[in-house]
């Protein structure tokens, strides 16, 4: 990569301008976000998840 000057970037995701498209798949079951959501827990154990994020032991935690 550095010998040809390609550059590999990344950015903030649109997700406002894809729910609309996206969560009814995700609430009928037709799309898993399971690559997204690697964790999750009651409201109650919210902090343990920001936790978790954090030290980089989950990716995203889905609450309940």
């Amino acid at each position: 990569m550095f010998d040809r000057n390609i550059a590999l970037r990344g950015g903030i995701a649109r997700v406002r301008a894809c729910i609309p498209k996206l969560l009814p798949d995700v609430l009928s079951g037709a799309l898993g976000p399971g690559p997204v959501f690697d964790r999750a827990g009651p409201l109650a154990e919210v902090p343990d998840g920001y936790r978790a994020m954090d030290d980089r032991s989950a990716l995203k935690v889905r609450i309940f």
